[in-house]
């Protein structure tokens, strides 16, 4: 029994007790984790292909240990423009051990039931932002002065009888009237 599964990005052909390294993982060492982006599957000569998963069906794992990559150096030249760049990377990989594969009925991963649970939360906020939206008055009459053009500006800063209006700008215009 085999399955093609999509982990950390990548997809992997694996089976039971398979040591596979993949991109580094969040989980800690000796922790089980759970694949559930299980694109194919094969038990015996019967073939499940998902569209683009098959539901139901997971991968499970446990993490082994973290580690570094074999150093990849990256290597550029331009010849006879005396450009030589050199480079290298290692990357941070996980190695886990395949320790079984579930056909059907694998529960989903926990981080949808946590996104699921954050939504009632953020409701009540929202409703103290409606709350909280009508004492915000002031504002509005700020964009009603920004509608208006710098002479109509002048004539009211004129009418309220502040000095110096004739040398300010638009904004200092609208901060004067809206004191």
């Amino acid at each position: 029994m085999y399955a093609i599964v999509e982990m950390a990005g990548q997809q992997f052909k694996v089976a039971k007790d398979q040591k596979v390294y993949v991109h580094r993982l969040q989980e800690d060492e000796g922790k089980k984790v759970t694949f559930d982006k299980v694109l194919l599957l094969e038990d015996g000569g019967n073939v499940i292909i998902g569209a683009p998963v098959i539901e139901g069906a997971a991968v499970e794992a446990k993490v082994v240990k973290h580690l570094k990559g074999d150093k990849v150096i990256v290597f550029k030249k331009k010849r006879r423009k005396g450009y030589r760049k050199k480079n290298g990377h290692r990357q941070y990989l996980t190695e886990i051990v395949v320790e079984g594969i579930v056909a059907k009925g694998a529960k989903k991963a926990a981080p949808a039931k946590a996104k699921t649970e954050a939504k009632p939360a953020t409701e009540p906020k929202k409703a103290e932002k409606k709350a909280a939206a009508p004492k915000k008055e002031a504002p509005k009459a700020t964009e009603d002065l920004s509608s208006k053009t710098v002479a109509e500006l002048k004539e009211m800063a004129k009418a309220k009888e502040i000095t110096g209006y004739s040398s300010m700008k638009k904004a200092e215009l609208i901060e004067a009237l809206s004191k």
